[in-house]
């Protein structure tokens, strides 16, 4: 599978929540939201349609997929 842009191999039956926890580095909670309450400021992309984060934790990722994960930024 591609996540932005880059070649990533994923455990057989990884979810969107699997994937996100692993690139960010922090436990998600089943709803798409951070255990430590703290907002994670990004979205994905599965295949070229949004996932909501409602179902992150039911998205089964599968060879082939093209993910993009973006992080907001905010600015002025």
């Amino acid at each position: 599978m591609t996540v932005n842009g880059t070649e990533q191999n994923v455990r057989r039956g990884s979810t969107v929540t699997d994937l996100v926890a692993e690139i960010t580095g922090r436990h998600i909670a089943a709803d798409g939201h951070a255990t430590d309450k703290q907002g994670l400021g990004v979205a994905v992309a599965r295949n070229r349609e949004v996932v909501p984060r409602s179902q992150w934790s039911g998205t089964v990722l599968t060879a082939g997929d093209d993910i993009e994960i973006v992080t907001a930024v905010q600015g002025g």
